[in-house]
């Protein structure tokens, strides 16, 4: 067993059968595998209305994947060219070969992606542990950033949430394995409104055809024979980024950030605390905020409009684009 690698997690990983439906490809979005050295991205895009817009890059949250932005793209593509990545282990793109889902793994699978890409600088949009990875990204590497947008970003919290700890004890050794074994008999309709009921500020604004399509995702991700380690490798990625110190630390790295940066809060969040917006305020040298009292730890899903004119505004102040 390697150092990495999570006790019990093997054992429920094999047990896993690998035969899993197709990913959904809502209308009007493609689907591509892009294979780089050492790992392979599955990308969503919907095309732009025009050519020679800019590029925009979407980065999802713990447990996510590129379709937690087909609610927002649409909305944009009249002023970005739109690209939303899985991550690796995430969606459709496999684990990544040297196992590494830590925050800054993560963002060094984007980088790749994007110097591979040549598409850089893009506006760059992170969710929850994606807005961890696109902090960092944009303070490593400030040439592949325009802008920066980040709902609801997993930087590091003093006092973490009573609601949130179940999240993080996913990356103590043994309990991933030992929590998929005790809800195996769970259906597929129980953890999609156990997660919503964790992720969304009112989950009755969820349509009986969109919890459908959760509840048949969830079937395919928990399908996958990897599911439980790469949740719970993640889950350890965030909380060692939250312990990190130095020049590494998500707090420093966020006041090297140059791009101007949108942030978007939601006053009922469950997962990361509305009361970290000032925060990220005064640590982002040139930001703005959203505040959305009634969003949860998703706005760009609950309340795509609002995060789109925010973006929109964002793009006003820089001449648009």
């Amino acid at each position: 067993m390697s150092s990495t690698e999570l006790p019990g997690v093997r054992a429920v990983a094999a047990a896993a059968s690998p035969a899993v439906s197709a990913v959904r490809v809502a209308e009007g979005e493609e689907l591509r595998s892009v294979a780089l050295p050492g790992l392979t991205l599955t990308v969503r895009s919907r095309p732009p209305e025009r050519t020679g817009l800019p590029p925009a890059l979407f980065v999802h949250g713990l447990g996510g994947s590129s379709q937690n932005w087909s609610a927002l793209m649409p909305l944009l593509q009249d002023v970005v060219d739109g690209e939303a990545v899985d991550l690796p282990g995430f969606g459709d793109s496999p684990p990544p070969d040297d196992g590494n889902y830590s925050v800054t793994g993560h963002a060094r699978a984007v980088i790749r992606f994007l110097d591979a890409e040549e598409r850089g600088p893009v506006h760059l949009f992170g969710n929850s542990l994606g807005g961890a990875v696109a902090t960092r990204v944009a303070a490593v590497r400030p040439d592949l950033v325009r802008t920066l947008t980040l709902v609801s970003p997993a930087l590091p919290e003093i006092r973490v949430q009573r609601s949130a700890l179940p999240t993080g004890l996913l990356a103590v050794p043994g309990v991933a394995g030992l929590f998929a074994r005790m809800t195996r008999d769970w259906s597929a309709e129980d953890r999609t409104r156990g997660v919503m009921a964790l992720c969304y500020g009112d989950p009755g604004r969820v349509s009986e055809a969109g919890f459908r399509e959760a509840v048949a995702e969830m079937e395919r991700r928990t399908g996958l024979p990897y599911f439980w380690d790469a949740m719970a490798r993640s889950a350890r990625g965030i909380v060692d980024a939250y312990t990190l110190g130095g020049q590494h630390g998500l707090w420093r790295q966020a006041e090297r950030v140059l791009a101007p940066t949108q942030l978007v809060y939601g006053g009922r969040d469950q997962l990361v605390s509305y009361r970290m917006a000032s925060k990220a305020s005064a640590a982002f040298r040139d930001s703005r905020l959203l505040t959305l009292p009634d969003a949860g730890h998703v706005a760009m899903m609950e309340y795509p409009e609002a995060v789109a004119q925010a973006f929109r505004e964002l793009l006003d102040e820089r001449g648009g684009s």
